[in-house]
């Protein structure tokens, strides 16, 4: 079944420029979104837990703050969820599984450290498929409550898509960011590897990054800088730089369109919408090549063609702990099946083994990182089309896998469609340049809002 109404996201900086004078309030735009969950989540079931009061309590705090004219920041006060795999103090981290059911570690990770350092308020935790990976957990779309939201992601798109939180932390090493917001018709944004700090978070795949997921594109950057700007990248990287508002929008010179390997599983209503998007940008002036048009990009989509495999090998031989642990230390019954048969690939796999797809994947990335120059950007669909119906999986991540291979920054811009539904443009810069991949975001967002 449909909901009632399409849902709606709810910006948090339009509320802010009221805060001052007292015609609204962190606690009131608060309450706002306690409404919504407690008149959807019902059905939607976006949260694993919730912890109102406290919630309540920072936004009163926060209310204070601009009454002053103090505020920590230009997110102090925004409701924000937290995906259920990242450490939050007082709230449980089950990680979608019945193994660490209640689990409380006692400590906030890295990004909500520093979520809360600039004020912003937790309002709770959101489900997650098992691990973070493949097992789907029991959160509804939002647009219509028969289909998924995506994965793993799922109820940090779907809690900010209903109007829950304004924005939300996601993770993805596959495409668990990028798929989800495209499906709920939000804004996703997977930085560059390494671009936010992981601490305390349980996602410890070499390709995998901490993401957003928010109602506008202004908040999505806002909440990444607010978090490195305090918490920097992961061990190693300086993590995402930048102005700390979004960078001023700058219409791309040159993109290349993808199709990829999900162009053979994408809906004709998709491929229209892609080519859409192609006619958008040319009539404003940007050049668009295609593998059909140009030999550099035929050479990168031939690079990509496996992102799949390679990634899901990759994953299994880094994912063998923590399950082995867990089926030797704990109740095997409680993983799934599909985590057992990724246990039993990391186990028939030798060390050597993962040298070599390690290879591969620096040698995919070496091609990539040769078009840098050429193209200010590079173009595809967040999915193959609209959310599918049903639970039991969250949907085809084939247009996505490659960006996460690569270790590059990408947007999913709600600004498509495929059965009335949302449709996400997925948008990919270069690594370490995520600023000017939300400039170029920017740029194109307006010529579909124009």
């Amino acid at each position: 079944m449909t909901t009632d109404s399409k849902p709606q996201s709810r910006p948090y900086f339009d509320a802010t420029v009221n805060f001052a004078d007292g015609s609204d309030s962190p606690r009131a735009f608060l309450d706002r979104c306690v409404s919504d969950i407690e008149r959807l989540d019902g059905d939607v079931k976006a949260f694993v837990v919730t912890g109102l009061d406290a919630a309540r309590a920072a936004a009163d705090d926060s209310g204070a703050r601009w009454a002053a004219g103090a505020p920590l920041s230009p997110i102090d006060g925004m409701p924000v969820g937290v995906k259920d795999v990242m450490e939050t103090a007082g709230l449980a981290t089950e990680q979608g599984s019945p193994l660490f059911k209640g689990y409380q570690g006692g400590r906030d990770c890295a990004a909500v450290v520093a979520l809360r350092e600039a004020g912003a308020v937790v309002v709770g935790k959101t489900v997650t498929t098992e691990f973070a990976a493949t097992h789907p957990g029991e959160t509804h779309n939002p647009w219509d409550l028969e289909r998924t939201p995506g994965g793993s992601s799922s109820g940090s798109a779907a809690a900010v898509a209903a109007g829950m939180v304004t924005g939300a932390l996601g993770s993805q090493v596959i495409g668990s960011t990028i798929r989800p917001a495209s499906y709920c018709g939000i804004f996703g944004y997977k930085p560059s590897v390494g671009g936010i700090n992981r601490g305390g978070s349980y996602d410890g795949f070499s390709q995998s990054s901490s993401g957003l997921l928010a109602a506008t594109l202004a908040e999505t950057w806002s909440l990444t800088r607010e978090i490195t700007s305090r918490a920097g990248g992961d061990a190693g990287y300086v993590g995402v730089t930048g102005p700390m508002e979004l960078p001023a929008a700058k219409k791309p010179n040159r993109v290349a369109m993808l199709e990829t390997a999900g162009w053979a599983n994408a809906t004709d209503e998709a491929k229209a919408e892609w080519q859409r998007a192609r006619v958008t940008m040319t009539a404003a002036g940007i050049e668009v090549a295609d593998r059909h048009s140009d030999t550099a990009v035929a050479g990168h989509e031939d690079a990509i063609a496996d992102a799949m495999k390679l990634s899901m090998d990759i994953n299994a031989w880094e994912g063998r702990w923590p399950l082995n642990a867990y089926k030797r230390d704990m109740d095997p019954a409680g993983l799934s099946e599909s985590a057992h048969n990724r246990l039993n690939q990391a186990e028939s796999m030798s060390q050597e083994q993962f040298r070599d797809l390690l290879a591969e994947r620096e040698r995919v990335r070496a091609v990539y990182a040769d078009l840098k120059g050429t193209f200010d950007a590079f173009v595809t669909l967040s999915a193959p089309g609209a959310a599918p119906k049903g639970l039991e999986w969250t949907g085809d991540p084939l247009f996505t896998v490659h960006t996460s291979l690569i270790g590059m920054p990408t947007v999913s811009l709600p600004v498509l469609q495929d059965e009335g539904l949302p449709l996400g443009l997925q948008v990919t810069g270069y690594w370490d340049e995520d600023a000017d991949l939300f400039a170029v975001c920017g740029g194109i967002l307006a010529l579909f809002n124009a």
